[in-house]
């Protein structure tokens, strides 16, 4: 490949990668690769007017579409102000690149303004936070950025781009970024093990996490709900991971205080947990979140979700979206009919005591804004 400034080979990978926006509040230190934006204009560039938003936009731009958004923030102030949003950003898995810009590798020594350990701030908040110092190494990096971003658990990165090196002549090549494949399937004996841990439940409980919007397996958890007769309680997530009109839908746990988490989770006797782990409050609860004896299952890509802070009977690494699929399928044969058909009414009979719970605050919000007016 013909030699071109890293800054301009920077911008090809992200072409070549697809990318169509980069969000970001710009300074001096960027304009040489951002001046090359107007030779790609498949790359259009989303103006904020502050750090957080920019990080915000991204944010939002991973989650909705499952894959890599590219963030652009200006050295150690633009980062120091986005360090927040990428936490959050963090906290809910949204895989995203963060370009961040500096002077150069030859003002290291000089104490700038503006100086600062840019990796060094960004590795709290980030999976992944590298700086480039080789022209020849920009793609390479950039590369294993977007692999590590858009790998479960997803996360947001971190490249650091000294000016002084993206100004420096590259002849390395462009290539697709290599991106594992994670879909993988539980064996058919891990599946009958975890549906004869679950089958007995007469109080069963799933709880859920995000991990199932970016699995895109909201239609089997729903189905698996409805097959064992489960309560669906949400574990501080951020997207639709089950309709509120299904009749599974219990809720969100606590987000504050572990105490009040405990009060549902362990009234059960069969536990699910799926796309989280147990439990992200504030405050958690340190032991006594499960009954004694009560048998958990924990489905995730992430192996570091799974028995984080308390111990399960079974733990599957593999994809929520097939094995959710495949342990309905298998609850279904090991509880027989009698069961199935107590699971059924266990939900229609949940469900209605919701809806007329919400139907009795409604009446009394309403009741109570009408004696406001009088």
């Amino acid at each position: 490949m013909d030699s071109r400034p890293a800054r301009i080979a920077l911008l090809e990978q992200l072409q070549a990668e697809g990318v169509r926006f980069m969000f970001g509040n710009p300074g001096t230190v960027e304009q040489g690769f951002l001046d090359e934006l107007r030779s790609f204009p498949s790359i259009q560039y989303i103006l904020a007017l502050q750090e957080c938003t920019a990080v915000g936009m991204a944010d939002g731009y991973a989650r909705a579409t499952r894959t890599p958004a590219v963030l652009q923030l200006h050295s150690g102030v633009g980062l120091g102000n986005g360090i927040g949003m990428l936490y959050q950003a963090m906290r809910g898995h949204a895989p995203i690149v963060t370009l961040v810009g500096e002077s150069g590798l030859r003002y290291d020594s000089m104490d700038a303004q503006m100086a600062a350990d840019l990796v060094g701030m960004a590795r709290p908040v980030t999976k992944w936070a590298t700086r480039v110092v080789d022209p020849d190494s920009t793609l390479r990096v950039l590369r294993r950025a977007f692999k590590v971003a858009a790998t479960p658990p997803y996360g947001p990165v971190l490249v650091v781009l000294p000016a002084d090196v993206m100004d420096h002549e590259t002849a390395e090549p462009v290539a697709p970024v290599s991106y594992p494949e994670t879909r993988s399937l539980p064996t058919p004996d891990t599946v009958a093990k975890a549906a004869a841990l679950l089958a007995d439940a007469r109080k069963p409980l799933v709880i859920a996490g995000d991990g199932v919007h970016f699995a895109g397996a909201q239609a089997e958890l729903g189905r698996l709900a409805e097959v064992w007769g489960a309560d669906v309680y949400g574990a501080d997530w951020a997207e639709v991971n089950l309709s509120v009109e299904h009749p599974a839908y219990a809720g969100q746990l606590g987000h504050m205080f572990g105490e009040q988490s405990r009060k549902i989770t362990g009234g059960a006797d069969g536990v699910l947990i799926v796309g989280t782990y147990a439990l992200p409050e504030v405050y958690p609860a340190l032991d006594g979140v499960f009954g004694a004896g009560v048998p958990v299952v924990h489905i995730d890509l992430d192996s570091g979700a799974i028995a984080k802070n308390h111990p399960v009977d079974l733990g599957i690494v593999a994809d929520p979206k097939a094995t959710l699929r495949l342990l309905a399928d298998a609850l279904g044969r090991e509880m027989g009919l009698g069961r199935r058909t107590a699971a059924v009414e266990r939900l229609r009979r949940h469900a209605a005591q919701r809806s007329a719970a919400l139907a009795k605050a409604d009446e009394r919000a309403e009741a109570a804004a009408e004696a406001a007016e009088l």
